[in-house]
């Protein structure tokens, strides 16, 4: 059980106890942050970012940790996400592993990490968490909240339940419910996890730990983070080398696109938890906005009071396909939001947002630039 925490994170502690959608509460829990720019004297000029399943808060190099972060092209000075006018906050999921409170955490009551006695986690939560970092830093209203995949998902929960709490969005193949293709995959995802025998129930080490089911889990995630049109340009049916491949294996790695996902599950299985990757992987199941107001997908959106967004989509995006950010924007014209829509061509499906600045760039900048 590890924590993996980036040098230049910082903290807030969340009240306690802090009470879960699903029942049960956390105490002593803390939520990880980074933040870029400088906050103006009004503090009008924040911007909230809420992330995907495994990334962490260090979005872009600080001076505290000048590594490159997850979206190091998109936000920085100059940059689409420009840190010389904004005041941005990078907040880590409640459930994660890289410095929020979650089940690989210790739990206070016992002295031994959660593991599976962690509550049932749910996208509320974490929106719940996001707000209450950004109400710690004294700020009452951001100008934006921006929310990519599941990220999208809690910028969402956090405008339906912090009403007034942000004055626009920006939803980057993101969500309003889960899709039951969605549902599918991360349901193998955490069958693969929990049928491996070092999971032993969730109570593992570092000794005995899931590495083949959490490799599985990866591949399957990597496989739909891109696209069909991506994998055929990029591998195609390229062959390895004699001296990459085990000839004493009849059903060993064989083409360049099989190495490939080997190579990407093996560098994340043992960064991230595995008990947290299945916590959040269920949130994501869980959610949808009806479920605010007690109603229709389409009656939740409608119901969220902001003032203006914009939806982006990939029209090769598989795990959050397109149709997901048009129900977002219409959803939310529905209620009287100046709400924009705008499906990319870009070839590199639902991870375009994090390779693909040449177009979500002009994308995020341009609305940024016109608040």
């Amino acid at each position: 059980m590890t924590e993996f925490i980036p040098p230049g994170t910082r903290f807030v502690d969340l009240p306690s106890p802090f009470p879960m959608k699903r029942g049960g509460a956390l105490h002593g829990a803390r939520v990880a942050f980074e933040t870029w720019g400088t906050l103006e004297a009004s503090r009008g000029n924040a911007i909230l970012i809420v992330t995907g399943l495994s990334p962490d808060a260090h979005a872009a190099s600080t001076g505290d940790d000048p590594s490159p972060g997850w979206w190091e092209p998109m936000l920085g000075p100059g940059k689409p996400i420009d840190t010389d006018r904004w005041f941005v906050v990078c907040v880590n999921s409640l459930g994660s592993c890289k410095g929020s409170t979650g089940p690989a955490s210790i739990d206070p009551a016992t002295g031994a990490p959660y593991r599976l006695s962690f509550p049932e986690l749910s996208i509320e939560d974490g929106a719940d968490a996001a707000a209450h970092v950004v109400r710690a830093l004294g700020i009452t209203r951001l100008a934006c909240v921006i929310g990519n995949s599941m990220g999208g998902m809690t910028a969402l929960s956090l405008l339906a339940r912090h009403p007034g709490l942000a004055r626009t969005h920006i939803n980057i193949c993101g969500a309003a419910r889960a899709l039951p293709f969605s549902i599918a995959i991360r349901s193998l995802q955490r069958e693969a996890i929990r049928l491996d025998p070092h999971w032993n129930g969730g109570d593992y080490d570092d000794s005995r730990y899931p590495e083949s089911g959490m490799r599985m889990a990866r591949k399957l995630g990597v496989i739909t983070y891109r696209s069909a049109l991506e994998w055929d340009g990029r591998f195609g049916r390229v062959r390895l080398e004699s001296d990459r491949r085990d000839d004493e294996d009849p059903f060993g790695l064989e083409f360049e696109v099989e190495s490939y996902l080997e190579g990407h599950a093996r560098r994340f299985v043992r960064r991230f938890d595995p008990n947290c990757y299945l916590y959040l992987s269920r949130s994501m199941d869980w959610f949808d906005i009806g479920d605010s107001i007690g109603g229709s997908t389409e009656a939740g959106l409608a119901a969220l009071p902001i003032e203006r967004a914009l939806a982006i989509g990939v029209q090769t995006d598989i795990l959050f396909p397109l149709q997901q950010q048009q129900q977002i924007a219409e959803g939310l014209r529905a209620g009287g939001v100046d709400a924009a829509f705008l499906p990319l061509e870009s070839p590199q499906g639902h991870d375009a947002f994090l390779v693909d600045i040449e177009r979500f760039g002009p994308a995020v900048g341009g609305f940024l630039a016109s608040l």
